[in-house]
């Protein structure tokens, strides 16, 4: 009989029960979870309020029924991830550079998360030994059609480019493909994720997603028998298709003069994000075609950019002011909406002064500025409900109840308005130093940017 019958259990054969229990009652990290479940809708609302605006383009590029992977551009840190979460209600597994996991509470904190860690080879020979483990799971994840996304340009960088893919995710998905892809097709879903300011708190956010590439259907029609070569194949498919989906700038020495352009080009016109990324990769290909075609005049003319962007910033004014034809008009009725506006910014500054204080001092002793919106989210992400709720309570401890309600609905916008307003103030004083400086906008008007491009 199973285990000995009715004698007594040998060792073995407890260690035996104990390994099948387990196992049978091991959870995947892509099993629903009551408190991640619990926790998510308030981790995308703070994601969401986090920007002015948050666009999302592309779902109906997204395959049903099959086994999913998403490649994704990475730029800005933990908000990358963040935004793809609030990107919509699928269930998603991360994949992350496993340095992160060395500390075994983080480790289960971000495993709770639903990361799995990947390990490269400057992490050490035994460290990479377990990605085995980890590429694994992630087969097992989009077996059962959980969403799995990757940054496999692997490390966070502030352009608008891309750097070389690794080959994690393309194992991922041709190992996959060996497993199941008879039974359900294995696509990578190129995607690209594009900010207003790498480092401005509430700035905008545009998820895209691209069109899927068919990796069952390239393998079955591919003539080439090495699979190292099939991988990179598919790598250069997925480079190209995720530049295809952003404001994407080579990066080369003219990056920093082609990007000045674009922004002073478009900063500042209507229109939603996916038009404005529109217009930039408009403006982008016309200037490479004109530095394609006229060399020696881009030089000159990158290098003018170069010179008025270092004075523009030496004299902190924004380059949306550069795009106003007349800023102090423009200006009088920002100064309107301050003056109307300064009493709830006053209320909202004196309330919310522990979050953005302790903002304000980790912000400053980050190495990697980077990181600012991240620790900008994590602090509001934390303090927020603790002020709320000792504000709502002091108000309806001192105040009529209609007062009180009136001031919580206040207090509960306070720290969205206190950054707007911060940024509004900083615009209009710009405004108001671009008006005044002749002899700069002469210098911005010789550029001759609107007609050349």
């Amino acid at each position: 009989m199973l285990f000995g019958g009715k004698k007594r259990l040998r060792k073995w054969e407890i260690s035996t029960f104990v390994l099948y229990f387990k196992t049978k009652m091991a959870k995947k990290i892509q099993d629903p979870d009551f408190w991640y479940s619990f926790f998510l809708p308030y981790v995308n609302w703070h994601t969401k309020t986090s920007y002015r605006r948050f666009e999302v383009h592309g779902k109906e590029n997204v395959p049903k029924d099959a086994a999913v992977i998403f490649g994704v551009n990475h730029s800005n840190t933990l908000m990358d991830a963040l935004v793809l979460l609030a990107s919509n209600n699928v269930r998603k597994v991360f994949i992350a550079r496993g340095d992160i996991f060395k500390n075994p509470v983080i480790a289960k904190i971000l495993n709770f998360l639903r990361i799995l860690p990947i390990f490269r080879i400057r992490n050490g020979v035994a460290a990479v030994r377990q990605n085995d483990d980890s590429l694994s799971k992630a087969v097992d994840v989009i077996h059962d059609q959980v969403d799995l996304y990757l940054f496999p340009e692997g490390m966070h960088r502030t352009k608008h480019s891309l750097l070389r893919l690794g080959k994690g995710l393309f194992h991922i998905a041709v190992d996959a493909n060996k497993q199941f892809g008879n039974e359900k097709s294995v696509y990578i879903v190129p995607t690209a994720i594009e900010y207003g300011d790498y480092f401005r708190y509430r700035s905008t956010a545009m998820i895209h997603f691209g069109k899927p590439i068919n990796v069952t259907e390239f393998m079955k029609t591919t003539t080439e028998e090495n699979e190292a070569v099939n991988i990179n194949i598919l790598k250069e498919m997925l480079q190209e298709e995720i530049a295809k989906l952003f404001t994407y700038i080579p990066d080369d020495e003219d990056y920093d003069a082609i990007w000045e352009i674009v922004k002073m080009k478009n900063e500042k016109r209507a229109g939603g994000l996916f038009k404005k990324m529109l217009r930039n990769r408009a403006t982008v290909d016309k200037v490479l075609k004109y530095r394609e075609e006229q060399p020696e005049k881009a030089k000159n003319l990158f290098q003018k950019v170069l010179d008025f962007a270092k004075e523009r910033v030496r004299q902190k004014i924004s380059v949306t002011s550069t795009a106003k034809r007349k800023p102090f008009l423009n200006s009088l009725w920002k100064l309107a909406v301050l003056l109307v506006g300064l009493p709830y910014f006053a209320a909202s500054a004196i309330v919310n002064l522990p979050t953005w204080l302790i903002t304000l001092i980790i912000r400053g002793k980050l190495k990697d500025p980077a990181f600012g919106n991240t620790v900008s989210f994590g602090v509001r992400f934390v303090l927020s409900p603790l002020l709320f709720v000792i504000g709502t309570i002091v108000m309806f401890c001192n105040l009529p109840w209609m007062w009180a309600l009136g001031g919580t609905v206040l207090l509960f916008f306070s720290y969205r308005v206190f950054v707007d307003y911060c940024e509004l103030a900083r615009r209009w004083i710009s405004d108001v130093r671009w008006s005044l400086k002749t002899k700069l906008r002469k210098q911005y008007k010789a550029l001759n940017l609107n007609n050349l491009f």
